[in-house]
């Protein structure tokens, strides 16, 4: 096994071990004494967005807390947030996963949707946060090109967390439920099926083309 592949699988089983040790929990037992100053909150949430990746927490959480203490307002805050805590896991991947078969798949195709595209779609599946940031750095999808694709295809998640959050009188893990509710998911992902079909039936067209050529 080679150092690269080692230091990525260290990082991830680390991953893995932060995510079975820390519950959200522990931050929404203290959500009344964070959102009490707003000074707090920011700083509570700055700092949630820069271990998060490290305990494989849902993004979401962030916009739950900052809805409870800041309301509606903290709409682009929080999406600030969700785009800010994707970066580590996308470099990491990057740095020690962007070789092999699967960083061949993943750019293939990342070539037939485009990188914007095709982050922005990704985003809008209900799929882990950091399973797709792992993927597009393991895919080389452009730094700048990952960045706008978060930020487009977290808007609806970033805006049901914030509005959840707000609307609850006291923050528990229940409350990611009003997120995730089912008929919500199914249309968010229906928006990325959307934005899919465009680049997937002209790349069909494409490598059928050469086949109608072979028997004319």
């Amino acid at each position: 096994m080679s150092r690269t592949r080692f230091a990525f699988g260290a990082v991830i089983a680390a991953v893995c071990i932060g995510a079975f040790l820390v519950s959200p929990a522990a931050v929404t037992a203290h959500a009344a004494w964070v959102v009490a100053d707003p000074v707090r909150l920011v700083a509570v949430t700055v700092g949630l967005a820069v271990v998060r990746p490290f305990v494989a927490w849902p993004t979401t959480i962030l916009a739950l807390l900052i809805g409870y203490g800041f309301g509606p307002i903290g709409i682009p805050f929080a999406l600030a947030l969700i785009v800010a805590t994707s970066i580590p896991p996308y470099l990491v991947a990057r740095r020690y996963g962007s070789d092999g078969r699967l960083a061949a798949i993943g750019e293939e195709a990342i070539s037939v949707t485009g990188t914007v595209r095709g982050v922005t779609a990704s985003r809008l599946f209900p799929l882990p946060s950091d399973v797709v940031s792992i993927a597009s750095g393991v895919a080389n999808v452009p730094f700048g090109a990952f960045v706008v694709g978060t930020a487009l295809g977290e808007i609806p998640w970033a805006v049901a967390g914030v509005v959840a959050g707000a609307s609850v009188e006291t923050l528990t893990t229940e409350s990611l439920d009003a997120v995730l509710r089912p008929e919500f998911i199914a249309l968010i992902a229906l928006g990325g099926v959307a934005l899919l079909v465009g680049p997937a039936y002209r790349y069909y067209r494409e490598t059928r083309q050469p086949n109608r050529g072979q028997h004319q």
